[in-house]
């Protein structure tokens, strides 16, 4: 039974696959932050109606939701050099695309494909906070910014947490598709692993394990914060000097 199935190799390999996890977290936490200001950006347009700045949304949200991130992937690995050597001739520059580190377009791909998806829990979210109170942070003298940062942002990030937590689960895992990009990562390494003793699938089982943990580690977390951050239903009355307000 070893001969087709070796459980306890898949154990003893974990150790040498958690050494690339800071790569596989560093590609997640990076994408997703830069998916989110994207994000916000494109939420922001759509839902302030912006002319032709919507209509270039819609189609960047439509095509990037419209294909696999692994064609993304292959996209921004050979589409940025290829941009760069057109631009030398054009215009006699010299921009090295060899210089350019191959988790550089990594980040790139994985940062765009989510922050289509990021757009629209965000634009969703920003809707759903009442327009009364945008109206009384406007009647106080607030300029837009100033009510999406005290106001509108704060609300809306309890709404959009559970989505966007269900984004980052995916983003860590769609980092396994970053080899193709010549990035090594967990599964990268898996794979080279696996060319090494030929026992690819207690490699793939250990992966899977390391992937399964991780993502309970972030549900727990993202319902902690959940927790935190919501608004009791119960919360207490606020007390001024004249004495308690009626509930």
């Amino acid at each position: 039974m070893s001969n087709l199935f070796d459980i306890k190799m898949v154990f003893t390999q974990i150790p040498d696959l958690l050494t690339y996890l800071p790569v596989t977290l560093e590609l997640a936490v990076v994408s997703m932050i830069v998916s989110l200001i994207l994000g916000l950006i494109l939420g922001l347009i759509k839902m302030k109606k912006i002319p032709v700045l919507k209509q270039l949304a819609n189609l960047y949200i439509s095509v990037i939701r419209g294909t696999p991130v692994l064609v993304q992937l292959y996209v921004t690995y050979f589409g940025i050099p290829m941009i760069l050597k057109a631009i030398n001739l054009k215009y006699g520059t010299n921009y090295n695309a060899n210089g350019v580190a191959p988790i550089i377009y990594a980040f790139i791909a994985l940062a765009v494909n989510e922050s289509a998806y990021n757009a629209e829990v965000i634009r969703a979210s920003l809707e759903s906070v009442p327009k009364g109170q945008i109206e009384a942070a406007n009647a106080l003298g607030m300029t837009y910014f100033q009510a999406l940062r005290r106001v509108i942002l704060p609300e809306a990030i309890v709404v959009a947490l559970p989505s966007l937590g269900n984004s980052f689960i995916g983003l860590i895992k769609g980092t396994s598709l970053a080899f193709v990009c010549a990035v090594v990562e967990m599964t990268a390494a898996g794979k080279i692993i696996a060319g090494r003793t030929y026992r690819y699938f207690e490699v793939y089982v250990s992966l899977a394990i390391i992937y399964w943990i991780i993502t309970i580690i972030v549900e727990q977390g993202i319902k902690l914060i959940e927790k935190k951050i919501r608004i009791p239903e119960n919360a207490p009355a606020i007390q001024t000097d004249e004495g308690a307000l009626n509930q």
